[in-house]
């Protein structure tokens, strides 16, 4: 076992805890970035002119009537950066834009002394606007040509050969909805500015050197300047890795031009309104299989919605057709991403960061072809699955370890669940219920861990022992509910042998662990703990030589278990506390910086080939549902679940990932749709979703009436800290058994052999004219070219 994998005696991780601030959070103790405005002096409150129309040139913005409003401070505009005026990576994004590109853009930020007052200065300023046509939907800039950024192809194999050796060949296209954020934190920022001009700025950020780097060139300073600290977040879902920076930026600005706190904090409908969403997608494709039913070739293009700007729309397309194989091998592919420019907001990160787009796409295949080819859907993809043994590699070029357990879980899950007793009970009942109808239907899922961009593989902390024995940790991970905090902690505890309550956090902050990584593509734990690791082994072999010394030992020879050292078959022994204060004496330093980078990735971007992924993690699911062949509405009867994250780190919060995850997920496939006018009146391109009363999240009354999680059981991941694995955003693809189970349960209310097609969300609405559609024995267009 690896050094980085191995465990020590009486580890604290891989033991069930709650999460670190679960009672804060329950009790409402716990600080967000907005409670601190009631802990600040003369605080001014930012609020923005949102122009309401989709694309126009400004041809002037006069904000002296704002100035008249009482209360109001300062209006500032593109007149007032000393710097950028740009508030993305690419350059694309201006803080304050002469050009409105979607509707609600902000073009000028109010700051009064209260948030009242703000909202009616922001209300008195003037725009004209020149308008422009505008392109909302991906059909309007597919039609237009309107695209923007790279466009990827990845190619395996011989295409063309492997349909023409196909007994099967099926075409078809699939559009499905983007998705909020929906995180219960708003987009906030509260900024002020000291005595040496250093600009301190509180962030919901999911990305802190990132928000460093944009304040500071906004600002035209260094970015030994500016500190960005992230206390925690209630939420951010990949939604706060790259969009707070412009809000940060705006409150650091306003801070340095009137020299007081300035808060930026984003209402609901704002906040809606002014970011950005996961990337809807609309897909065409052609598949070939075999007489068994194998895929022979596939042949895809894949377009994503990116908005006004490309935010991270090029990654995100990339890691869609990095998952575009699920858990199937398929020989021969070629698959083309491009990135869609309409006038709608900034589409960016969402937990699964394309993932989830990529691996939608051949799962619909998968339960679209199989009626036609004669196989229960369930049997399609186990025959398509990876095999172990057989060198098989993704379509990308990366070799597929640890293939056996896409089966391992799968089985499993069959085997927890019951299915097939379970199978012959929903055949009864259907045979018996002309009206109501249940379907189970199983997927897995194979998700590759890191990020694309090699460089962004790295983590740092920095650990500091006190005289008295107590420990603080520092890490570049940020906090935003999911336990990665509560992880760290059970790192450090169990790399120093010492128990959990000598270890405190700190506030992830840039000016305590540099140059840091976004909390994102499911890798914080894994370069973070494992820099936290890093650093507590520097402090723990030099304690160990103090012990040694005071032992009458060798070094190799002492071990630290629960805070006591001791030597190996002696009875000798001294406690940390003591430990630590020799060490002091003896003038042994107490403090180090751990650092990680991710061994082993090398990714060819143009050429797409590479293994961009430390390695792959695996689940499934069974999703049992009721339908009802009246009106389309359901209900989740149950879900079963096994998932691999390695050697959990910490149970209980890994299982919650997987319980939200999957839930998550199901909201997505099932629910949450995203409105947007598209008609030619004064409203194109508005929201129409603006609030939880018009875009329909999961509750308890989506959730399953079972769910059962099981972890996967002897899972040691090699190479990885403490043998875990990554568990953040590979459950949100678990879901798909819910809608897969959706289309199954439509099909069963016409003849046999009917492939259905499901529209994504798949509402009550959308599943009644599935249903319909099946009564009337229509056949999908998959079939077009069946038997070519």
């Amino acid at each position: 076992m690896s050094q980085l994998s191995a465990r020590p005696e009486k580890p604290v991780v891989g033991v069930s805890m709650p999460h670190e601030s679960a009672a804060l959070h329950v009790t409402g103790a716990a600080l967000y970035t907005d409670d601190l405005v009631h802990r600040t002096k003369d605080v001014l409150h930012a609020h923005p002119v949102q122009v309401m129309k989709a694309h126009g040139r400004i041809t002037a913005l006069r904000t002296a009537p704002a100035l008249d409003v009482p209360g109001v401070v300062r209006v500032l505009t593109g007149a007032d950066v000393p710097g950028v005026n740009d508030a993305g990576m690419k350059h694309d994004e201006p803080l304050f834009p002469d050009e409105v590109m979607f509707h609600g853009h902000a073009v000028a930020w109010v700051l009064a002394e209260t948030l009242e007052a703000a909202r009616l200065g922001a209300a008195a300023v003037e725009v004209e606007l020149g308008e422009k046509p505008s392109v909302i939907t991906l059909e309007e800039a597919i039609a237009a040509g309107s695209f923007h950024g790279a466009r990827p192809t990845m190619v395996t194999g011989d295409v063309e050969a492997g349909f023409a050796e196909s007994a099967h060949v099926f075409t078809g296209a699939f559009q499905f909805s983007d998705q909020e954020h929906f995180y219960l934190e708003t987009h906030a920022a509260l900024a002020h500015i000291d005595e040496a001009e250093q600009v301190f700025v509180q962030s919901s950020t999911q990305h802190p050197s990132e928000t460093q780097e944009i304040v500071a060139h906004v600002l035209g300073l260094h970015s030994h300047e500016v500190t960005v600290q992230c206390l925690r977040m209630g939420g951010g879902f990949g939604g706060k890795e790259m969009q707070p920076h412009g809000f940060a930026a705006v409150a650091a600005l306003g801070a340095k031009l009137t020299g007081r706190p300035v808060r930026v904090r984003l209402n609901r409908t704002q906040d809606l309104t002014m970011s950005g969403k996961r990337h809807g997608f609309r897909a065409e494709w052609k598949i070939g299989f075999d007489a068994e039913g194998r895929i022979q070739a596939l042949e895809a293009t894949l377009t994503a919605d990116g908005g006004w700007s490309l935010d991270l729309s090029e990654p995100v397309v990339a890691r869609a057709l990095c998952h575009i194989d699920n858990t199937y091998w398929i020989p021969n592919a070629r698959v083309t991403g491009r990135i869609a420019k309409t006038n709608k907001v900034s589409n960016t990160a969402f937990r699964g960061f394309g993932g989830p787009q990529g691996m939608l796409v051949i799962e619909d295949i998968m339960g679209r072809c199989a009626p036609l080819l004669g196989l229960d859907p369930a049997e399609l993809r186990r025959r398509n699955f990876y095999r172990p043994g057989l060198g098989q590699s993704t379509p990308y070029g990366q070799p597929v370890t640890q293939a056996e357990r896409i089966s391992t879980v799968w089985h499993q899950v069959e085997e927890n669940g019951g299915v097939a007793d379970r199978r012959r009970e929903i055949a009864a009942f259907n045979a018996a219920h002309p009206h109501t109808k249940r379907a189970l239907a199983i997927t897995g899922i194979k998700f590759g861990i890191s990020f694309n961009l090699t460089a962004f593989n790295q983590g740092g902390a920095l650990v500091l022992i006190y005289k008295d024995g107590s420990v603080l940790i520092n890490h570049g991970g940020t906090e935003m509910g999911q336990g990665l905090h509560t992880k760290m902690l059970q790192v450090a505890a169990t790399t120093l042998g010492i128990p959990l309550h000598k270890v405190r956090l700190a506030p992830t902050r840039t000016d305590k662990v540099p140059n840091t990584s976004a909390t994102a593509a499911s890798a914080g734990t894994d370069l973070n703990g494992a820099a936290v690791k890093n650093a507590c082994e520097q402090l723990r072999e030099r304690l160990l030589g103090v012990a040694a010394t005071q032992l009458g030992a060798n070094a190799s020879d002492v071990r630290i278990v629960e805070g006591v050292a001791r030597v190996l078959g002696g009875e000798s022994e001294l406690g940390w506390d003591e430990l630590v204060r020799t060490a002091y004496l003896q003038r042994v330093q107490l403090s180090a910086a751990g650092f990680y980078r991710t061994e082993g990735l090398h990714w060819d971007a143009k050429a797409f080939k590479g293994s961009p992924f430390k390695y792959f993690s695996y689940g499934a699911a069974a999703a049992e549902v009721e339908v009802d062949g009246f009106t389309g509405a359901y209900r989740i009867r149950r879900v079963d679940i096994v998932h691999d994250v390695g050697d959990s780190l910490s149970p209980m919060i890994d299982i919650g990932q997987v319980e939200g995850g999957f839930v998550q997920g199901a909201g997505w496939l099932t629910l949450e749709d995203l409105r947007w006018d598209a008609g030619d009146g004064p409203h194109r391109g508005r929201l129409l979703t603006q609030a939880a009363s018009t875009y329909k999240l999961p509750s308890f009354s989506e959730m399953p009436e079972e769910f059962h999680v099981t972890l996967l059981r002897n899972a040691t991941e090699e190479g990885a800290v403490y043998g875990s694995k990554a568990v953040g955003e590979p459950p949100l693809m678990l879901a798909f058994s819910v809608r897969e189970a959706l289309r199954q349960a439509a099909a069963a209310f016409g003849p046999a052999g009917v492939a259905v097609e499901l529209a994504s969300p798949a509402t009550p609405e959308a599943v009644y004219w599935a249903i319909e559609a099946a009564r009337a024995g229509a056949v999908s267009r998959a079939e077009v070219l069946s038997g070519a």
